[in-house]
């Protein structure tokens, strides 16, 4: 589904996944692992473009359900891969991968250990960076190396896990999918000095209008 002009929605893949499209194709996000067709015949059958097209994916973290498809998608397309370079160390299995403490936690941690072997990431990425013209934001708390991507030209922001929108409300971070809940919320703080209209997460619903002023109001009632 293009959400916005060259901007697509690839959904029902337990997490969303975008498509930023140009002379070539950047994915934001790749989804749980069963979804990886649902993912290459999007590009092939909605954007008539070929997988090879894909050079960049981006992870906003190191959760399966958003990098279980991306060392596949890497085999099958060539596509580099990048994410924030703390949560590259769990991805190549250099750190040990911590997990919250709650239920969701052990769910994570069984399908985790089970369906996401290890893989080399080509970017490492660090708080400012710019890739396929995205700003890195580095947003701790969901997991060490959470980050969000803001497009400050489109003034669009990709909040990965860090921020959601549903039933006409923004969502702050939750303790039983964080790591460090109190991190979280310390480091959503920063969206309140940024410039965008458009807010795109990782689950729940596009926020497609003031979207700056909503996370600001919301950010105003938790401070």
């Amino acid at each position: 589904m293009e959400i916005i002009s060259n901007v697509h929605l690839v959904d029902n893949t337990t997490s969303h996944c975008y498509l930023l499209v140009d002379k070539e194709l950047t994915l934001i996000d790749t989804g749980f692992p069963c979804y990886i067709n649902k993912i290459l015949r999007y590009i092939t059958n909605e954007l008539d473009r070929k997988p090879s097209e894909l050079k960049t994916i981006i992870l906003t973290h190191s959760d399966i359900d958003h990098s279980g498809n991306a060392r596949r998608l890497k085999k099958i397309t060539g596509a580099s891969i990048a994410i924030h370079e703390t949560d590259a160390e769990v991805i190549t299995r250099r750190t040990a991968r911590m997990f919250p403490t709650s239920r969701i936690g052990f769910l994570l941690k069984f399908f985790n250990k089970r369906m996401t072997p290890p893989f080399e990431v080509d970017y490492r990425l660090r708080e400012g960076d710019v890739l396929s013209g995205l700003t890195v934001i580095h947003i701790p708390g969901h997991t060490p190396g959470s980050i969000a991507l803001h497009d400050i030209t489109r003034k669009i922001l990709f909040t990965g896990d860090t921020l959601s929108y549903r039933d006409g409300y923004v969502k702050g971070p939750s303790k039983r999918y964080s790591m460090d809940i109190q991190q979280a919320f310390q480091s959503i703080q920063k969206y309140s000095t940024l410039d965008f209209t458009i807010m795109l997460a990782g689950h729940g619903d596009p926020l497609l209008v003031d979207a700056s002023l909503k996370v600001k109001q919301y950010l105003k009632q938790k401070h």
